[in-house]
């Protein structure tokens, strides 16, 4: 069983934006339901095979905070 970690961002248009560390898997969507679909259809794709992955969604917000 293989781990594939993606870096979840807002997107500025709106929706998110999933990249998977270490490989060339990127995805986006208007809703997070609708992104976890896209992560993993895009992995299906990217990987013929029938091995089990475990997928995490790692999300990253940037906020700056003023005193």
């Amino acid at each position: 069983m293989n781990e594939l970690i993606f870096v979840v961002n807002e997107s500025d248009e709106g929706g998110y934006i999933a990249s998977a560390l270490g490989y060339s898997i990127i995805t986006e969507a208007e809703s997070w339901n609708e992104l976890r679909e896209h992560v993993k259809d895009a992995v299906k794709c990217h990987f013929d095979d029938d091995i089990s992955r475990i997928i995490t969604l790692h999300f990253v917000k940037d906020e700056v905070v003023n005193l």
